[in-house]
């Protein structure tokens, strides 16, 4: 996708500025057709091939091991400016020219290939092609060592140069060995990538690279310069002292903007001339210092298990601390993209990988969102019939709080009942029966929730509350004995209520025990309920039931162990000690009277 490949290009381009420059070989040097050139000249482009020739002689005479120009000779001139520029050529026998390969547009346009004119072919002198192959955003990042032209490689002037390094030969390009992966030539060995191009390592910024005026190298006693007004500065002297060009590689071309061969390249700023392009593929190749890119199919399967595991890990660490990670991980895969370019010359994805993690990073976030969604959905379906409003949002904040199945826990269990029922719906009409126990029902467990009960079920007409569950409370079992107390005071006032109405009233009984119980969702996978199961449960239902045994005055009976809880908090009566079933143990229960 052009953006993700943008910003790929553009976070590898850092890596480069960051670096900085490269050292050099000094085996280089560059000709440049400047602005102080035309200014010397003072003639238009194209300069006459007398003045290349020229050129040629002077840089031979300077000891150029090689001269390569990037600048086409791809048109007849004057014959004999054309012989000349041939001849000097041919008597260096160290000089190579450029042409290009322009392929064809549709397939319906032949590709043409633009050789040097004839009288330089005809004579058997070496060239390469000059062309530049830009990423999407236009910046040159690889090199083109060859273009396809009737299913046969035409060669750059890097290759040409590279293959004419150690002595100029006809037929030079039948000795490059070429495979897949690949490029053999002059010695070196040339890796290949994606549609095999070469991965540039540039060794610096524009200017890297020396760089001699043109018109300083005409500049001799034979040639007068316009531009100088008359005065012989003869530079090629100096130039021929300094031995600036003993041995090297001589490149010439355009640095001029005019001239518009100018690209941008990963170290940013101003554009860098064609010619310096092809200075750092080949000073890249002598120093062998190449650069090279991740298998893609090798990353993709990097990139698949380290996204398992950080899903995996974004999963179970909390958000706040992702965010962190997410901003930890991105900076750590920046700085090992730094270091692999750094010691190993090898391209690793910085922006694709930080995508990657990114995108994890969020959908752990939505997923995260989502499953709690999910579970407050829960939470709140099965609690919102029976809990209290505030116990209910208490819960949606902490939903670990419910623990799915069931464990063991401290509660209060409060057991409710209307006495002598049956009887009561004999002497009433079904209809009369429920309507009075929705009234009482209603009531009952209003009193329930306001006490931060909830609500476990009805069994007909008994009422059965749980205290201290599924959040926690200070003092469950206060919580409970406060509870009997208020649906004692609201009974007595339906109960006037009902009188006055001319409707017969009842009266309930209260069991209230404190202990340890198995709490949770409980039930078979088809049906299950929040509720408590246990000894203490069973002990709640036999208090509520002894209220029928014994004359109390509230009819509410607590346990021993409830208290122990609240004694500093209620007035009780001692009644009794009692056995139940399954304890050999007497149990002391106690009247609850009210609260101190």
């Amino acid at each position: 996708m052009p953006l993700f490949s943008s910003l790929e290009f553009k976070a590898k381009d850092s890596l480069f500025r960051l670096r900085g420059k490269l050292s050099l070989s000094e085996k280089i040097v560059i000709v440049a057709i400047d602005d102080a050139s035309f200014s010397a000249l003072d003639i238009p482009w194209p300069f006459p091939r007398e003045y290349h020739a020229k050129l040629i002689d002077n840089l031979s005479k300077a000891g150029a091991r090689q001269i390569v120009f990037d600048v086409e000779f791809t048109e007849n001139a004057v014959p004999s400016a054309d012989s000349l520029l041939a001849n000097i050529a041919l008597e260096s026998g160290r000089t190579i020219f450029a042409g290009k390969v322009l392929h064809a547009r549709t397939p319906r346009e032949p590709s043409q290939k633009l050789t040097p004119i004839s009288a330089l072919t005809g004579l058997g002198l070496p060239w390469g092609t000059v062309n530049m192959t830009a990423d999407s955003d236009g910046t040159i990042r690889k090199y083109s060592p060859f273009e396809w032209f009737d299913d046969d490689p035409v060669y750059s002037i890097g290759i040409a140069t590279l293959a004419n390094w150690r002595v100029h030969q006809r037929n030079w390009d039948s000795h490059v060995q070429m495979d897949h992966h690949t490029l053999k030539v002059g010695g070196k060995r040339i890796p290949l990538g994606e549609n095999q191009k070469c991965l540039l390592n540039y060794h610096g910024p524009t200017g890297t690279f020396r760089q001699i005026s043109y018109a300083s190298v005409l500049d001799d006693s034979s040639f007068a310069m316009p531009g100088y007004q008359g005065a012989e500065l003869d530079e090629f002297y100096e130039l021929l002292a300094s031995d600036v060009f003993k041995d090297k590689i001589v490149l010439i071309g355009a640095t001029i903007d005019e001239l518009h061969d100018k690209f941008p390249t990963p170290f940013g700023g101003q554009w860098m001339p064609g010619v310096e392009i092809h200075a750092n593929f080949i000073e890249m190749a002598l120093q062998e210092d190449y650069l090279f890119s991740l298998n893609p199919w090798l990353y993709s399967l990097i990139a698949l298990i380290f996204a398992a595991g950080l899903w995996f890990l974004f999963r179970i660490v909390k958000p706040q601390y992702t965010a962190l990670m997410l901003i930890f991980l991105i900076v750590l895969n920046y700085g090992l993209a730094y270091l692999m370019f750094v010691r190993f010359s090898f391209l690793i994805p910085i922006a694709q990988t930080a995508s990657l993690i990114l995108l994890i990073y969020l959908t752990s976030l939505v997923s995260n969102y989502l499953s709690a969604l999910k579970e407050k959905r829960f939470i709140r379906h099965a609690f919102q019939q029976y809990l209290a409003p505030e116990l209910v949002s208490q819960l949606l904040q902490n939903p670990k709080s419910l623990k799915y199945g069931g464990d063991l826990q401290e509660i209060s269990v409060l057991f409710s009942d209307i006495r002598s029922f049956t009887t009561y719906s004999e002497n009433h009409t079904p209809q009369e029966t429920v309507n009075i126990l929705h009234e009482y029902l209603t009531e009952m467990v209003k009193v329930i929730i306001a006490n931060q009960g909830i609500l476990d079920k009805f069994v007909g007409d008994e009422v059965m509350a749980l205290f201290g569950t599924p959040v926690p409370l200070a003092n469950h079992a206060l919580s409970a004995c406060r509870t009997a107390l208020q649906m004692r005071e609201q009974l007595r006032k339906m109960q006037q209520a009902w009188q006055e109405a001319r409707r017969e009233p009842f009266e309930i009984g209260i069991g209230i025990n404190t202990g340890l119980a198995v709490v949770g969702n409980l039930g078979s996978e088809q049906i299950f309920d929040y509720t408590a199961i246990g000894d203490t449960i069973n002990l709640g239902a036999r208090l509520e039931g002894l209220n029928k045994e014994y004359p109390t005055q509230n009819l509410i009976i607590i346990s021993e162990f409830t208290l122990e809880k609240v004694k500093d908090y209620v007035n009780v009566n001692y009644l009794d000690e009692v056995k139940v079933k399954g304890k050999n143990k007497a149990v002391k229960i106690y009247e609850l009277i009210g609260l101190k």
